[in-house]
């Protein structure tokens, strides 16, 4: 502290002068706010609770004898049987299991056209052989064979993890729907360029 009763205050770098009387000021005021938040439970409270559970508790006991005896009667209904029997259900016979074998239906599908065009299905690139061999794995789990094909580009080398040929595309979507099942959905179908 100086001779004019301020001490410095550091903060960011800046020196700011501190009146003593506003520092003991908060330090009071922070100290009387942590004993208001520390106060014991109210007795009062506490004695009225108690006072309300322990009346509560004895009205309960002095009525518990006091049950009216007439309400105990139980009334009970005669079962009325009718004696009369049901009808007896006739025979079915159903028709269709005598005309179900003879029936042949005839349906007209048109042909798929043969496509001289053939997919193939690339699921992942990755920067390290090592995970592409994990893929290839996980996906030969699932009875399908993945081939690793290695490339190089301008940001480095990568190795695509690619199935097939396929001869049709509902062919290529089947394997790309089985591999969705062990959460590989990152698998793009395109025409095979070889």
């Amino acid at each position: 502290m100086n001779s004019k009763g301020f001490s410095h205050l550091w903060r960011n770098k800046i020196m700011f002068p501190v009146d003593e009387r506003h520092r003991k000021k908060t330090a009071a005021a922070k100290r009387n706010k942590k004993e208001a938040q520390l106060a014991p439970f109210p007795m009062v409270r506490l004695v009225i609770v108690v006072t309300l559970l322990c009346g509560f508790a004895a009205f309960l006991w002095s009525i518990k004898d006091n049950v009216d005896e007439s309400h105990d009667n139980l009334i009970t209904r005669e079962v009325v049987t009718d004696e009369e029997e049901l009808p007896e259900l006739p025979q079915e016979e159903w028709e269709y299991i005598r005309t179900l074998p003879g029936y042949e239906v005839q349906v007209n599908v048109a042909e798929q056209e043969k496509s001289d065009k053939r997919y193939l299905m690339q699921c992942a690139s990755f920067q390290t052989r090592a995970q592409a061999e994990s893929m290839r794995a996980t996906i030969a789990f699932q009875g399908l064979e993945a081939q690793i094909r290695p490339t190089s580009g301008d940001n480095g080398d990568w190795f695509k993890v690619i199935l097939g040929p396929f001869e049709t595309k509902r062919d290529a979507e089947k394997a790309k729907h089985s591999l969705r099942k062990v959460n590989i959905a990152t698998c793009q179908i395109w025409f095979w360029n070889q």
